[in-house]
């Protein structure tokens, strides 16, 4: 998730990762509520599908660590990542970061390869189908420096002035 918050704003990042600062509003409160389902470690099968929930996964070659909402594993051998949104997709933004960011330590935990993965949208309650080619995963490599250096250097950014800013929790 660090992943997502640096592409989305570098300062909100900050205030979350060097301050340990979150506060909660209706957008988040939101996101809270539609991860319940899949907050809870678990899973699911049916014929050719096994559906876990709540997956720790990492990637050491990147230092990555995190917890995947839900993963589909086909009887095909076949890994997808679903990340679940509680507001709309928006192709190319953060989320798929965060997504490609599973998709690479799935595939270190599982040696295979990912070719995409689904953001779920609660707004619009469809799934969105997101590449994970070679440019998501340049992406998550510059992003994981970026989220490296801002905690390393121990500064908060400053604020970049944005119309999402009148939105923000923080």
């Amino acid at each position: 998730s660090a992943l997502e918050h640096y592409a989305y704003c570098a300062r909100q990042a900050g205030l979350i990762l060097l301050e340990d600062a979150f506060q909660d509003d209706v957008s988040t409160v939101r996101g809270t509520l539609l991860h319940q389902r899949v907050d809870e470690p678990g899973h699911q099968s049916r014929p050719g599908m096994r559906t876990l929930y709540a997956l720790p996964v990492w990637n050491d070659a990147l230092g990555l660590t995190g917890t995947c909402d839900v993963v589909e594993i086909e009887a095909t051998g076949r890994i997808t990542p679903v990340e679940h949104k509680s507001g709309r997709y928006h192709p190319g933004g953060p989320a798929d970061i965060q997504l490609a960011g599973q998709a690479l330590c799935l595939e270190e935990m599982f040696g295979t390869t990912i070719r995409h993965g689904y953001i779920w949208s609660g707004a619009d309650r469809k799934r969105h189908r997101v590449p994970v080619d070679q440019a998501a995963r340049d992406t998550v490599t510059r992003t994981t420096d970026m989220v490296r250096t801002l905690i390393a250097d121990g500064r908060l950014p400053d604020p970049a002035p944005a119309s999402r800013c009148r939105r923000c929790s923080m």
